[in-house]
């Protein structure tokens, strides 16, 4: 109705004086994709005009005059067969002319298809006090025409149905959030109907417990730093997420890092719950970007795992460029470096019987001291080798 309005908004002055200067029908019909449709456009009398002078247009390129008939003296039909989908959503604009280009008379033209069963209901709460859901259109997606979908929710034993009203739009249209007023310890279940001109659709039904799809922001303040001269190695720390603070749940995190010049990232699983890590068998002299995200565990005794959090903003920093590649030292031969590669770990398990995983602070703190040992080694064997060729 809209368009036509703003059509009626272009018609000349001395037109509107008269109460219909003509009609098409049918008015703003709704038609499913490839149908044909036979419209007719109908003036008002003492117009002086002729419906053989009349022409159409269909969003504002002319309809091949093939396709027209002269009904009356002055009445003028076009029919178009196999209908696409409507190019937006306010309708197709079929409109009908004076010989010198002056708009007649409108309609609006409503061509898709009906909706089809949404899918991918997920729902997610965060902090256990609230909820947000999000779908996909089922089978092609997009219907062409204006389609409601309202999210529906009720406790799955009792309870009365309700509607869920904060809808997204954008490219989240197929969203909503219920703020509050959420219950615990029992269980929901959710669906969504999606209702046009057409037809209707609804979903399967998702049955959730809000306690098993708790989540929380991202980690903050993440932060990359050297560990001392360690050219092999960054400490990374972060902030817990403020849910934590309300929430009777403990939090377990992953961290991921990669090269600046890569986009393939590799990721530590075995954090825990700790909120700092070392991260070791660094490059040197290397930028490296690293993201947190969290899990809550364990909430109010519950054994299912909540849902991950969004990755943290990367952070960076670089590691320390190696002793040996600021001397100009050549890279060792495929056979030296694995040479080389058991000689130092021979070394190292002569300081630490127990091998070094994950995060672990004892491990870390060895493999620090061997490290820290074996640079010395390095620095003092180059500072030989200098001083033998000089």
């Amino acid at each position: 109705m809209f368009s036509f309005m703003f059509l009626l908004m272009l018609v000349p002055h001395e037109l509107l004086s008269s109460t219909h200067v003509a009609v098409i029908s049918p008015q703003d019909p709704v038609l499913p994709i490839g149908s044909s449709l036979t419209a007719t456009c109908t003036l008002a009398p003492g117009l002086g005009l002729q419906a053989g002078s009349l022409f159409w247009t269909l969003n504002g390129l002319s309809v091949c005059s093939s396709s027209y008939s002269v009904l009356s003296p002055d009445t003028l039909s076009v029919t178009l067969h196999n209908l696409n989908g409507s190019q937006q959503q306010s309708g197709d604009n079929l409109v009908c002319h004076r010989a010198d280009g002056h708009i007649l008379a409108g309609s609006c033209l409503y061509v898709g298809r009906p909706p089809e069963k949404p899918v991918n209901l997920t729902c997610w709460s965060r902090n256990t006090k609230d909820l947000s859901c999000r779908w996909s259109p089922g089978g092609r997606g997009e219907t062409h025409v204006r389609t409601k979908y309202t999210l529906k929710y009720k406790l799955r034993w009792y309870g009365r149905e309700k509607e869920c009203e904060i809808y997204s739009t954008g490219k989240q249209r197929y969203s909503c959030y219920i703020p509050s007023n959420l219950a615990l310890f029992t269980p929901y279940e959710i669906w969504v109907e999606a209702v046009n001109q057409l037809g209707s659709a609804t979903s399967d039904i998702t049955t959730l417990d809000i306690l098993d799809v708790v989540t929380t922001d991202p980690p903050a303040n993440v932060q990359v730093n050297r560990v001392g001269v360690l050219e092999d190695q960054l400490t990374v720390r972060w902030a817990s997420p403020p849910e934590l603070k309300d929430v009777l749940f403990q939090a377990k995190y992953q961290i991921r890092y990669r090269l600046e010049d890569s986009s393939e990232w590799k990721v530590v699983d075995d954090v825990g719950n700790q909120t700092s890590c070392r991260l070791a068998g660094l490059r040197p002299g290397t930028v490296y970007f690293v993201q947190v995200r969290c899990n809550p565990v364990g909430i109010y005794g519950s054994r299912k795992p909540g849902i991950w959090s969004d990755w943290s903003h990367p952070a960076a920093a670089s590691t320390p460029i190696s002793e040996r590649l600021q001397s100009g030292s050549c890279d060792p031969k495929p056979g030296e470096q694995n040479s080389t590669l058991r000689r130092e770990l021979k070394q190292f398990f002569g300081w630490v019987r127990k091998h070094a995983s994950g995060c672990s602070g004892m491990s870390i703190k060895l493999y620090d001291q061997w490290r820290v040992w074996l640079q010395k080694t390095h620095k003092t064997r180059n500072k030989i080798l200098q001083d033998d060729n000089s």
